[in-house]
């Protein structure tokens, strides 16, 4: 319903859907997007994420989950993180095939080349599996016909709880060493630490910031960094 509501609103005649894949909602909307424009079953898709979640509800919930910061700060990957910090937001996204942009004079900020999904069964709402996350990983650069080696910067889920940011930063390094590339340098940092965790809309939110650094040329800083955990 609220896709469709959007999509009346617009006069989107292409077909409209609402998912539910909890804090990856966005990005996997993005991914189906992606697909719906590859298969040419419509010629622009809007997709992203809606977050304004109940505060008792989210305040209760990652109480008890023991996810939430006592502190009331997002540390995303650092020794000091004690858990997420709620944000509000919405990001959405136009997207289109290249050549259909170029030929449209779109203005072009970025162009997914790869994406990868897995079904993470292992994981719980605090601490995924690794071993889906280098999955889904590697299947993204697999398809961008890439390697870690071809990249700067990575721009993580980082929720600041220490149990998920520990996974992810081993899922890093499984990631490295599937590619042969263990000794990258590479720049990792959340949009959570600025802006606070949007659930169903925090992977648009990191693409987004993603995008706009890429196109300022401006690599915009995770707060309350100070040192990796051990």
């Amino acid at each position: 319903l609220p896709a469709a509501i959007l999509a009346r609103a617009m006069g989107f005649g292409g077909g409209s859907f609402t998912l539910d894949a909890a804090c990856a909602s966005s990005l996997y909307a993005v991914k189906l997007a992606c697909e719906h424009l590859h298969f040419k079953k419509a010629d622009a898709m809007v997709a992203g994420g809606v977050s304004r979640p109940d505060a008792l509800y989210t305040q209760i919930g990652f109480s008890q989950l023991q996810a939430l910061s006592p502190s009331g700060r997002c540390a995303a990957f650092d020794r000091t993180a004690d858990g997420l910090v709620v944000g509000e937001g919405v990001g959405l996204l136009i997207l289109k095939r290249l050549e259909d942009a170029v030929a449209c004079k779109d203005p072009i900020l970025a162009v997914i080349t790869g994406t990868g999904a897995s079904n993470d069964i292992e994981g719980t709402l605090v601490s995924p599996a690794s071993e889906g996350q280098v999955r889904a990983m590697t299947d993204a650069f697999t398809a961008a016909s890439l390697t870690p080696a071809d990249i700067q910067y990575m721009e993580g889920h980082g929720s600041g709880t220490p149990k998920g940011d520990a996974v992810e930063i081993a899922g890093i390094h499984s990631l490295l060493r599937h590619f042969g590339c263990p000794e990258t340098r590479l720049s990792i940092g959340s949009v959570k630490s600025n802006i606070g965790h949007l659930l169903t809309a925090a992977g648009a939110a990191g693409l987004i910031k993603t995008i706009l650094g890429m196109n300022e040329k401006i690599l915009p800083p995770s707060l309350n960094f100070t040192e990796p955990p051990e």
